[in-house]
């Protein structure tokens, strides 16, 4: 059976996907950062191999997210791309008529607009976490409620009270203040997920012409009280794909089959990287006036990549590794 490995490492969550030559997804698998993407894929590639069927045979691997570069050398990826166009092209697969993507992460969040299959605009919030996951995470949290709750709360509340979503520090002052008021924790949590559609709303959406059909993908979708407080705002019905977690993960999959098709070798090192010893070391290069900050990956504690420098002068000097 021929399969295809897509990644997605993002700064929360590492998402991890497979797909056979059918586009069907015969395993995957979602497992948290922690700030270290490496272990984070070779956890990821252990649990999922575990899963697979004895005769697959790994034909194409594709990287996403914002260590897509460094999960790249890693595995050995045989495709690289950014997180739209995965996003875009796990949309469009599963749902060929979407217009509008909305994906909502642990650190950042995206719209995505689609016509006639084509990605035409898209948006972007990566500067502010306010909006994003790790937003309600920080507040679930503060209120002691298990963040999977937070949508059964939200969907309780017959009076939700306003919360300042522009900040986390703002919102965070703003929930105490109605605590103190005396506004019960279901109408605090359902005037968080308002907040927070209207941060995106506001900063990421702006000026784009959303369009049904809607997809909400992301780990926030499976929060009830966001969805329900996007179509509110919206007026239109939004629909949350089966894979809305990894979505990223199985973009890049289909990416990589889409890359690899009539090719015979890929470039992926096998399951076996997981037993690897590797780890990446910053510095700053004072040879010239940048004084860029370069990042070396190791593998064995031997060198074989660099990046981050602004003349090329270590990049050049990882093709001769």
């Amino acid at each position: 059976m021929k399969g295809y490995l897509g990644i997605d490492v993002g700064s929360v969550s590492t998402n991890l996907a497979i797909i056979n030559q059918e586009g069907e997804v015969i395993s995957h698998q979602y497992l948290l950062t922690h700030g270290q993407p490496i272990q984070a894929v070779q956890k990821g590639l252990r649990e999922i191999r575990a899963a697979l069927p004895e005769d697959i045979e790994i034909r194409g691997v594709g990287t996403t997210g914002s260590a897509r570069q460094l999960t790249g050398l890693l595995v050995g990826a045989d495709m690289i791309k950014n997180e739209i166009t995965a996003h875009a092209m796990a949309a469009i697969y599963f749902y060929p008529d979407v217009r509008t993507v909305i994906e909502i992460g642990g650190q950042d969040s995206k719209i995505i607009i689609i016509r006639d299959g084509l990605v035409i605009d898209f948006g972007m919030n990566t500067v502010c976490a306010a909006g994003t996951g790790s937003f309600l995470d920080q507040q679930a949290l503060r209120l002691s409620i298990p963040i999977e709750a937070f949508g059964e709360y939200a969907l309780r509340s017959e009076s939700p009270v306003r919360i300042a979503g522009r900040c986390t520090v703002f919102a965070e002052s703003d929930m105490v203040h109605k605590q103190q008021m005396g506004c019960s924790v279901a109408d605090i949590i359902a005037g968080l997920c308002e907040a927070l559609v209207r941060n995106y709303l506001n900063n990421v959406a702006k000026g784009k012409d959303i369009q049904k059909p809607i997809l909400f993908q992301g780990g926030v979708a499976a929060n009830l009280g966001i969805k329900q407080a996007l179509e509110r705002e919206l007026g239109k019905g939004i629909h949350v794909p089966k894979y809305y977690h990894v979505m990223g993960a199985i973009g890049s999959a289909l990416l990589a089959r889409e890359k690899m098709d009539g090719a015979r070798d890929t470039r992926f090192k096998g399951f076996g990287i997981v037993d690897i010893n590797c780890r990446t070391r910053n510095f700053i290069c004072k040879d010239c006036e940048n004084n860029c900050e370069v990042v070396e990956f190791f593998m064995e504690d031997k060198p074989v990549s660099y990046w981050g420098d602004r003349c090329g002068k270590w990049e050049t000097q990882a093709h001769r590794l």
